[in-house]
């Protein structure tokens, strides 16, 4: 099993929203990245995949699960995306800031951190749990 992280403006899309959708979760569409779309592509069923709010807040505050593969966007007239959908599991009980990955040297390789640009990153097993352990 492989974590993840997605990033998503709550004014559009919010941890809430998520979990509103229930067990069926949500297709995780417009996704306009070639790295993202890869990170897409290479999620499987079951993976977990924190969820983060860009924007305002700019903290993680959940942690959803892959219930459908990678298919084809349908948002992406072209055909050339994927998406993946995906469901909530639970909040954190304390949402982990970019602030605090910024501070913390265990996750200064986070991709949260390097490639602060990307909405679907690979998270590292140290990496989530350390996050998980930070957060409650």
């Amino acid at each position: 099993m492989a974590h993840w992280l997605v990033k998503s403006e709550p004014d559009v899309f919010s941890w809430d929203d998520l979990v509103k959708t229930g067990a069926k979760g949500e297709p995780w569409t417009g996704v306009r990245n070639h790295t993202a779309k890869l990170n897409l592509k290479a999620m499987s069923l079951g993976d977990t995949v924190f969820f983060y709010h860009s924007q305002a807040g700019k903290e993680i505050v959940g942690i959803c699960e892959v219930v459908r593969e990678a298919y084809l966007d349908p948002t992406d007239a072209k055909g050339q995306f994927f998406c993946v959908d995906l469901k909530a599991v639970k909040p954190l009980p304390r949402p982990f800031t970019l602030a605090m990955a910024k501070e913390d040297p265990a996750l200064a390789k986070m991709s949260l951190i390097t490639s602060f640009r990307l909405s679907v990153q690979p998270v590292t097993d140290a990496e989530w749990a350390h996050v998980c352990g930070m957060s409650g």
